[in-house]
């Protein structure tokens, strides 16, 4: 990235400002203003998230805000109620609490001496999330939204749910949150009632993991905040960005659909990262971009951005199997819509084993054929969401297709490139009332190494809708589709198309109740690609390499650790999953504060004991200045039975060596569908 000091405006940075809420709570905010914007204002971008802008967030801040800010920018980042430095206490995602304050910040920006009343709201995941949530209330004075690494339906694409599944990120985003929650102000800035806000988020928060899995299929719950809802109500130009490799790229495809505002699509390959910081690469210029649209719509300058196609989208190149690199071979390729007319779905049929490509004769066999995985189908299925910062993508499917019922093509005799949303259409039948399919598209090299492209999960009972489900009847046979994540994709001449189903994809998602035996009839089945013809435009679209502002001094105490790791244990047949992502401990020069953030996750199993799956995580956060010091630590414990869902979760709080708080919770769901 290139370093960015000499800016057109020299900034002014604020550390912490009180923001009063119409019920007087108050939100902290730190704010980046050009020099001069108290004698002539300008638009303000605001980005409003729980991530703590004291300091877990501040090397990305220091990036991302002064460079806009020295382009003629007020940027102002806002701890929600409740974390950080603001006051009160956050309970949940979403709730109409915080989209009321965000509304409320908003109108208090625009009457700033500094703004010129324009305002846009820019965030990555929770705050891509809020900002179309926001978007959706229609604040007057909010002109226009970049929205990354978000989505449109909380329960269709989040880290919950997934085609009805149950996710394991369900268990990690909880335990994120549980840490986050627990974690106190700085005493630097509010001073001596750092200890009571403490206490409030400790007693207050409570258990986020028991209230999303009492809501297992769709309801009013996940209804609320979901944007898909009321596509009209936005009302302002929305910018969508999102990378193949992140959990949340399907909602940006419905929302070029649905939206009917200008709007813009930019898709790279990138993880849960900021474009400028994209991994895996190439990353780009995003904030040139940003400031492209943020002149055209806050300051009415015409940029060129809307002559843009409405997708830009990296369509990547075949690689070998592997859970970390660092860049993706591909180019760059656009549709001027969404939909776009010159992509066409293709249809392929099955046989017993294979995926038939034109030409093709099916061969005599089986009318069925079945399948019932082992549980450590998914162990190499990689991360639901990827930050790409460990090896979380998913590794050489050759050993998740052992326990899986596989269709291969021929070697293709050219290339063949999608874009788009594949799918697979089942006539099937299983053994059981409640069960799951996860359906993998994969590229196979000559050498026979095979890179999952992309997959998709389906709850068998919510084969009507995600809104109500019903048991199957055992042994009828039904038709369904089975979609697959976006993706772009060119598969080269003499690789190989492999459609890998399996009944389980643990621990990537929690399997059903009891083990599945899936009837597939290949006759009556297809395989659909979303096919897209390479086009000479595509050569027009580029990006300028990426820009930002200087990063803060960060000085590492501890190292760094993150990494997936796979034990088996032959003598007991128990297999684990490890994750681990400890940021190590590190000194914020700058406030001079240690700050360590720690969270260990376990998945695991015995043999094809379905009773015997098990999540848990624990995590430890620090704080440390001079003799202030505090430590939170968590633990939640996830298992099952045939009928019901146990949560033990534990919160204990330190301030120095004397333990101040400490609580634990048991909980029993029933499973409903799931």
């Amino acid at each position: 990235m290139k370093i960015v000091t000499d800016f057109p405006y020299p900034v002014e940075a604020r550390e912490h400002v009180e923001i009063p809420m119409p019920d007087g709570c108050k939100l902290a905010a730190r704010i980046w203003l050009p020099d001069n914007a108290e004698r002539e204002p300008v638009p303000a971008i605001f980005e409003y998230i729980p991530y703590r802008k004291r300091d877990l967030t501040r090397l990305r801040d220091s990036i991302m805000h002064p460079y806009l800010a020295g382009h003629g920018y007020a940027c102002v980042r806002v701890d929600l109620r409740g974390s950080g430095d603001s006051e009160g206490v956050m309970r949940d995602q979403y709730r109409q609490q915080e989209l009321d304050d965000g509304a409320a910040v908003i109108a208090w920006l625009a009457e700033q001496p500094w703004c010129d009343g324009n305002v846009g709201m820019m965030g990555i995941s929770w705050g891509g999330f809020n900002g179309l949530q926001v978007a959706s209330l229609a604040p007057p004075a909010l002109k226009a939204v970049i929205s990354a690494c978000s989505t449109d339906d909380l329960y269709l694409d989040n880290m919950h749910y997934m085609g009805g599944c149950l996710l394991t990120d369900n268990l990690s985003e909880a335990t994120t949150m549980f840490t986050a929650n627990s974690s106190p102000p700085d005493p630097a800035l509010v001073g001596d009632r750092w200890r009571e806000m403490w206490m409030q988020r400790l007693k207050g928060s409570g258990l986020w993991l028991d209230t999303w899995l009492r809501h297992q299929y769709r309801d009013a719950y996940w209804e609320h905040g979901s944007v898909s809802e009321r596509y009209k109500a936005i009302r302002c130009p929305v910018m969508l960005v999102g990378g193949w490799a992140d959990g949340y790229t399907n909602a940006i495809f419905r929302l070029l659909e649905h939206l009917q505002v200008p709007r813009l699509g930019l898709i790279g390959p990138w993880g849960h990262k900021y474009p400028h910081q994209g991994v895996p690469g190439p990353a780009i210029g995003f904030l040139q971009e940003a400031l492209r649209w943020w002149d055209l719509w806050l300051k009415v300058r015409d940029t060129g951005v809307m002559e843009e196609p409405m997708l830009r989208a990296w369509m990547q190149d075949s690689v070998p199997p592997t859970t970390y690199y660092r860049q993706r071979p591909g180019r760059w390729v656009g549709e001027p819509t969404w939909p776009a007319a010159r992509i066409r779905e293709v249809a392929y049929g099955l046989d017993s084993h294979r995926i038939l490509m034109p030409g093709d004769e099916p061969c005599p066999g089986d009318e069925s054929v079945h399948v019932q995985s082992p549980l450590s189908v998914g162990l190499m299925a990689g991360k639901w969401c990827s930050y790409t910062c460990a090896p979380d993508l998913p590794h050489d499917q050759r050993q998740e297709d052992g326990g899986s019922l596989v269709f291969e093509s021929a070697p293709l005799e050219e290339a063949l490139e999608i874009l788009g949303a594949p799918a697979v259409e089942l006539e099937l039948a299983c053994n059981q009332p409640v069960a799951m399919v996860a359906a993998r598209l994969s590229d196979v090299a000559p050498d026979g190494k095979a890179t999952r492209v992309t997959y998709g999960l389906f709850n068998l009972t919510h084969h009507r809708s995600h809104a109500e489900p019903e048991k199957l009847v055992p042994g009828k046979v039904y038709r369904m589709r089975v979609p697959m994540n976006f993706i772009g994709q060119n598969f080269p001449a003499g690789h190989r198309i492999r459609l890998s189903l399996s009944t389980s994809y643990w621990a990537l998602a929690w399997p059903p109740p009891q083990p599945v035996c899936l009837t597939v009839y290949p006759a009556a089945s297809r395989l659909v690609l979303p096919q897209r013809a390479p086009r000479p435009e595509d050569e027009q679209i580029q990006f300028e390499k990426p820009e930002g502002a200087a990063p803060i001094s960060i000085h590492m105490i501890e190292p760094v650790e993150q990494n997936w790791l796979v034990h088996v244990d032959l003598a007991l047949d128990r297999s684990v999953l490890e994750v681990i992502k400890d940021e190590g401990l590190k000194r914020i020069d700058e406030i001079d504060l240690e700050v360590a953030n720690r969270i260990w996750n376990w998945y695991s199993f015995e043999g094809d004991d379905f009773a015997s799956l098990r999540g848990e995580t624990r995590t430890e956060r620090i704080f440390r200045r001079g003799d202030w010091h505090v430590r939170t630590t968590t633990r939640t414990v996830l298992t099952a039975d045939s009928e019901h869902f146990y949560i033990h979760a534990e919160l204990d709080a330190w301030e120095g060596d004397c333990r101040v708080f400490t609580e634990n919770w048991l909980r029993k769901i029933p499973r409903d569908f799931l």
